[in-house]
């Protein structure tokens, strides 16, 4: 059960309990260093604890850092006059992927986590293809904790930086520094149960330039068997019997929910599509599985399918067609490569 989130007046006096607890662990350093030590040597897993440890006050450094220069950002924008205007969304996205630059360099270094593109399809490295708009939607699967921040660090990691558009579960705004930097880039978090998903989706994508993405995973959620088994029996209580039985064909994928993303290309049809397929985690569910696959020592690996803008079909029943046949490919691709 998610604990309501209180209201944004709150979260920000909130945001400096980060701050404190940096100062308690800074203080604390040499003690939780011996326990982390003497709980490492007993428990499974090369320097388990001590490794968890290390990351988490990167993280909390991490953490202050970047609510320092967005605190910074607010003051210099005229206490937050101009936080809307392009110098400062421009300066926010740097500062961002900075930090996830940090964050995932942190978890290669001391997870041993290895990212591998796939070598033969289209990647935003590749800038987009001769003709591209270079706008986009950017549909991925969900599967995994941080596949969001991978692929959004991954979007930005070009010579020029790509403008990210999340649309992300609500719950992300507990993090103190995703609240800050999210709120005030261009990004919709979705309430469940709220009907107003595919307007807010719409409103993001309208507006897509040449240097802007727009992620969105379909499926709604983390991966897991159990969520596969009822959302396979949420389309059979609607009577969409031909989608439950392509769902109950894919063994590693929800089934995509097509609202949000019909609302994404009717409001950009000037947008290119690329489909992301990743695995390498989905084994990391929920916390307990988080401390049972720590050290990782995991490879995540990247698949992405361009599709041009003029080839994607407008039609709603073609495009949920279309949608099911791309994500039965990415299961597929997903069984291939995953991680016994």
């Amino acid at each position: 059960m998610n604990v309501p989130l209180p209201p944004t007046w709150v979260r920000r006096p909130l945001s400096l309990l980060v701050v404190v607890g940096l100062a308690v662990a800074a203080t604390l350093l040499p003690l939780l260093v011996l326990v982390a030590i003497g709980l490492s040597l007993v428990i499974p897993g090369r320097w388990r604890v001590l490794r968890l440890l290390a990351f988490v006050l990167v993280y909390l450094l991490l953490e202050c850092v970047g609510l320092a220069v967005a605190f910074v950002l607010w003051v210099a924008s005229g206490f937050g006059w101009k936080l809307r205007s392009p110098a400062f969304q421009k300066a926010h996205y740097a500062v961002l992927h900075g930090l996830l630059m940090e964050v995932l360099l942190t978890a290669r270094v001391l997870f041993h986590l290895e990212i591998v593109d796939d070598d033969v399809s289209w990647s935003p490295l590749d800038d987009g293809v001769p003709g591209s708009t270079n706008a986009m939607v950017v549909l991925s699967r969900h599967a995994g904790p941080g596949d969001s921040l991978l692929l959004v660090r991954t979007l930005m990691d070009r010579d020029h930086l790509r403008r990210p558009r999340i649309v992300l579960k609500d719950t992300l705004q507990w993090d103190p520094l995703l609240d800050v930097y999210l709120n005030r880039l261009p990004n919709a978090f979705m309430t469940s149960g709220r009907k107003d998903m595919p307007q807010r989706v719409a409103d993001l994508a309208r507006d897509l330039g040449e240097e802007d993405a727009l992620l969105i995973f379909p499926e709604g959620g983390n991966f897991t068997a159990g969520r596969r088994l009822k959302a396979i029996d949420r389309l059979r209580g609607k009577g969409m019997l031909e989608q439950a039985s392509r769902a109950e064909q894919m063994q590693h994928l929800l089934p995509p929910r097509p609202g949000g993303v019909a609302a994404a290309l009717e409001a950009a049809p000037h947008a290119d599509v690329v489909f992301v397929g990743h695995t390498g985690l989905e084994h990391l569910s929920t916390a307990a599985d988080l401390w049972d696959g720590l050290p990782m020592d995991s490879t995540v690996r990247l698949r992405w399918w361009f599709v041009p803008a003029d080839e994607v079909p407008r039609e709603r029943d073609a495009q949920e067609e279309w949608l099911y046949e791309r994500w039965a490919e990415i299961d597929d691709w997903v069984a291939s490569h995953r991680t016994a």
